[in-house]
């Protein structure tokens, strides 16, 4: 019988990356979303059976926060984690052999605005508003479950840079149109990730069966905003960008219908416990990350 994974959410830049690596793998991948081509959130019959005897479940589930927090959207944001996490783990339940680990999304933006330390596993502080409300209940839905044959691991996912999608586009337009200086001060930590250490860090967790709990899914060298901007503009051998100051980002966060947490949290956080276990990180640097992801 073929192996097989199931990825709940994963159409998306994460999802669509997950699903052709592991295919190659020889896997067969079952996707869980609410497009029509994929199995349903409706369907619970059909998402115990596509658990069944599955090796991995891994959750990427949820709305984008790329948007304004009125109430109808942060209702959507909140119920479009928690729920799914709940379907997902009354689905393993069910199930007579489930697969060995569940894997679910979570965010560094669950940590404070750190600018004075970084925040690990063990000793990072866990920050206030509506952003850090939606990840402490994520990472609860998650671990109320009770699963005697499931480990369950939330992955605490900095910002993922990749070749076709994320958000390299947006970062690289800005900077094509002169616009790629500093946002904001440029002293805010940007914590980041290349998305094949993700799939690494995913096969990893597969392969240490004693590994449980939470993880952050960050590379082992942040940097300032400031500095990002600074390495992404030589990558692309542009010698200057305009700067962004915050009450331009705040008219500009109206005009998208974004909102400028997104750009001005000072994220500092490092992968302390996946460093401790053994991983070795392919892209542990901007400069690393940034050659392969412009690399045509």
């Amino acid at each position: 019988m073929k192996k097989k994974i199931v990825i709940a959410g994963g159409t998306g830049f994460i999802g669509h990356y997950f699903e052709e690596k592991f295919t190659n793998l020889g896997y067969e991948v079952i996707i869980i979303s609410r497009q029509s081509q994929h199995l349903s959130w409706t369907d619970k019959t059909g998402i115990v059976q596509a658990l069944e005897n599955a090796e991995l479940l891994i959750n990427l589930a949820g709305k984008s926060v790329n948007c304004r927090y009125n109430e109808k959207n942060k209702q959507e944001i909140l119920h479009s984690r928690t729920e799914t996490t709940h379907i997902l783990g009354r689905a393993l339940l069910a199930c007579k052999n489930p697969p060995s680990l569940w894997i679910n999304s979570s965010t560094a933006t669950i940590y404070r605005h750190a600018q004075d330390r970084p925040m690990t596993e063990a000793t990072g502080e866990i920050g206030t508003g509506f952003s850090v409300d939606v990840a402490k209940a994520w990472e609860k839905s998650l671990f109320t479950f009770d699963l005697p044959q499931t480990r369950t691991v939330a992955l605490r996912i900095a910002i993922v840079l990749g070749k076709d999608g994320g958000v390299m586009e947006p970062y690289r337009n800005l900077v094509r149109f002169g616009l790629g200086g500093v946002q904001g001060s440029g002293n805010q930590m940007f914590s980041w990730v290349h998305i094949e250490d993700v799939f690494r860090i995913i096969l990893f967790l597969q392969d240490n069966k004693q590994l449980n709990g939470v993880f952050n899914c960050s590379a082992p060298h942040p940097i300032t905003n400031r500095e990002f901007m600074t390495q992404l503009r030589q990558s692309m051998d542009r010698k200057m960008g305009l700067p962004s100051p915050k009450w331009m980002l705040e008219m500009g966060a109206v005009f998208m219908r974004t909102e400028t947490e997104l750009i001005l949290k000072s994220r500092w956080v490092v992968p302390e416990r996946l460093e401790k276990e053994g991983f070795q990180f392919g892209f542990p640097t901007i400069e690393t990350a940034l050659q392969d992801i412009q690399k045509s």
